[in-house]
């Protein structure tokens, strides 16, 4: 498996790969492609951060890290995580998601939080993102929200997460 950057040549391919692995997904609103086409022109995105893995040549998964706010603070959000449903349960959405951390923590950033299954992402760390003094946004499911800080002593942060505006699709 061989873990990069997305490039725009793969935008039409990550887009499909999207829309397929969401078809069937439990907790989804079908826009998840369309949320990662309009991050890609925002202001929020971080070209480094959208990450495909390819097996034998074939884009398999894509993790997207976009940068949203905590107070002050500029934190990541992970959103989506998408892996072919035929490549689940193999551990690709795993290695994009610890891709994503140590790129992540490359740059600087020190806070990812996700909206998800806390089955799921507390295997890579999250805990729930009030643990950190995080605020869900309103009409978002606070006890979804998670939180992983890829620093030990990141420094104090409170307030509540404002995604991009994009995320309003």
């Amino acid at each position: 498996m061989i873990l990069r950057q997305e490039l725009p040549k793969d935008y039409e391919t990550v887009h499909h790969l999207i829309a397929d692995s969401f078809a069937t997904a439990e907790h989804s609103d079908g826009n998840e492609a369309d949320l990662v086409a309009a991050l890609r022109t925002g202001p929020s995105f971080v070209p480094a951060l959208s990450r495909v893995a390819e097996v034998q040549g074939e884009i398999v998964g894509h993790i997207l890290l976009t940068k949203a706010h905590v107070g002050s603070t500029t934190v990541l959000a992970l959103a989506p995580l998408s892996v072919k449903p035929q490549f689940q349960r193999q551990g690709i959405g795993r290695a994009l998601i610890l891709d994503g951390h140590a790129v992540a923590k490359r740059l600087g950033f020190s806070y990812v939080l996700v909206l998800g299954s806390r089955a799921y992402y507390t295997r890579f760390g999250y805990a729930p993102a009030a643990r950190f003094h995080i605020e869900a946004p309103k009409g978002v499911p606070s006890d979804h929200l998670m939180a992983i800080c890829l620093w030990e002593n990141p420094g104090p942060i409170h307030g509540t997460l404002i995604y991009g505006k994009e995320f309003s699709l």
